[in-house]
């Protein structure tokens, strides 16, 4: 009988963890709408004045605002948009190289 308990705390210890990270589907709220609609519109986005031709770009605009005002305030940072190189080789002068290289 007391394998039998130890068994169940084993497997519901491991079972645990697994809970733990599930994630909820649930559909959005009015409420949520309506909040995510309102940060939009401090972001910049006027919906009553949007183009059907500019529409795409403008929210995209607009939500990129409101996930850098909401990236600034995480603990751990947002991603920045940018560009940047990596793998390529760094100038070096020739005054640099020879005083790198050239020994007395």
């Amino acid at each position: 009988m007391k394998s039998l308990i130890q068994v169940a705390v084993v497997a519901a210890v491991l079972a645990a963890p697994i809970a733990s990270f599930a994630q909820s589907n649930a559909p959005l709220t009015r409420a949520q709408v309506r909040a995510e609609l309102v940060q939009l519109e401090k972001a910049g986005y006027n919906q009553a004045s949007r183009n059907d031709a500019t529409y795409p770009a403008e929210i995209q605009a607009a939500e990129a605002r409101v996930s850098a005002e909401t990236g600034a305030a995480t603990s751990y940072g947002g991603v920045a948009s940018g560009s940047s190189n990596s793998g390529g080789r760094a100038a070096v002068s020739a005054a640099d190289w020879n005083a790198m290289y050239n020994h007395p």
